[in-house]
């Protein structure tokens, strides 16, 4: 799930006019926020909204992806045409190469397709870099009637456990289904070192149990009683700082101009960058002005954001428990004077 913040991804909602539709899927509760000691399972951190407040309710990817999709005339979006390369011709405006071999010539690209973008090579030459985090991923499904006590443990919202940059988090969506994530300090190739087939669920059960054992029975539970099989998801970001010398025709958003920490931060920071580059379209004189306009706001918020989070990873990395509230206060005020630099 994702918490949309007032002044970045809400605001962006309000200027779609979509807000109210919106609030109608959001869950306020969902900002609950529980911390557990990891070895007696005891609770020793509640955030929790207070009555008829929400900063930043959350709502499942999937429920805001729809959201969008049904607000668009029908046959607005292509499905089916993937892009192998994105090339400038020059003139301002811009080529695709799309898999099937086929090409065609846009007035402007916006390269929106996230951390292994194919659009961001057409400016720059950066690349993901690993983290050292990996998270693997396994859920568990109707909680609430098949895992009761696990999803008293998890409350509305999240709960973290963490022990020696150890983490265990679980993350209630909507459905009765929760996301449980085990956090590890590994090399990206941790799987293969470890002798592991990652489509093996037995197999990685075992091993996450051996990583965790001493931890409490009842979040050993979390992995033990899962219903998926694992999914291996290490963490990459692109430099703080990322920029590119200004081209016609093209551009980026989102995690293709700025992949961050895991810190909730992302999906807004995108959702304002969409309505930042529409609001430019739509004043601008023309889309090469309207782009400048945009990327002269994007950059140094995007850069502004990536400093903040890498303040927040060195805190969470020697703390067992960080304030969300407060996390994201930090992080909110950090993108609010951002410094424009190009």
């Amino acid at each position: 799930m994702l918490d949309l913040h007032v002044d970045t991804g809400q605001a962006a909602l309000r200027a779609a006019g979509l807000v109210e539709e919106f609030r109608a899927l959001a869950r306020a509760e969902g900002e609950e926020m529980r911390g557990l000691d990891p070895f007696t399972g005891e609770l020793v951190h509640h955030e929790q909204p207070a009555d008829g407040v929400s900063n930043a309710p959350e709502i499942d990817r999937g429920q805001l992806r729809g959201l969008f999709l049904n607000s668009l005339t029908p046959g607005t979006i292509h499905w089916g045409q993937s892009v192998a390369a994105v090339a400038p011709l020059g003139d301002g405006t811009v080529r695709l190469h799309f898999g099937d071999g086929a090409t065609q010539d846009f007035d402007l690209v916006v390269g929106a397709d996230g951390a292994w973008s194919r659009t961001r090579p057409a400016l720059s030459d950066a690349t993901p870099a690993y983290t050292g985090e990996t998270f693997v991923e396994t859920w568990l499904d109707d909680a609430d009637i098949r895992h009761p006590a696990l999803a008293q443990l998890v409350g509305n919202g999240t709960m973290v456990a963490s022990s020696d940059r150890t983490r265990l988090f679980a993350q209630r969506n909507s459905g009765g289904h929760i996301r449980v994530y085990a956090s590890l300090h590994v090399p990206l190739d941790w799987h293969v070192t470890a002798g592991l087939d990652l489509d093996d669920t037995t197999a990685v059960r075992e091993h996450l149990l051996t990583v965790f054992d001493g931890w409490h029975d009842n979040l050993l539970d979390f992995i033990r009683e899962s219903d998926g099989g694992f999914v291996n998801r290490p963490l990459h970001v692109l430099p703080i700082g990322h920029t590119w010398d200004h081209v016609p025709g093209i551009t980026l958003l989102g995690d293709a101009a700025h992949l961050m920490p895991t810190y909730g931060i992302g999906a807004n920071l995108a959702l304002l960058d969409g309505a930042d580059l529409a609001t430019a379209i739509a004043t601008q004189p023309d889309l090469d002005h309207a782009v400048r306009a945009y990327e002269n706001r994007m950059l140094p918020r995007a850069t502004a954001a990536a400093q903040a989070c890498a303040v927040l990873t060195d805190v969470i990395n020697a703390d067992t428990v960080v304030n969300v509230a407060d996390a994201r206060q930090y992080l909110n005020e950090r993108l609010q004077n951002p410094q424009t630099t190009r």
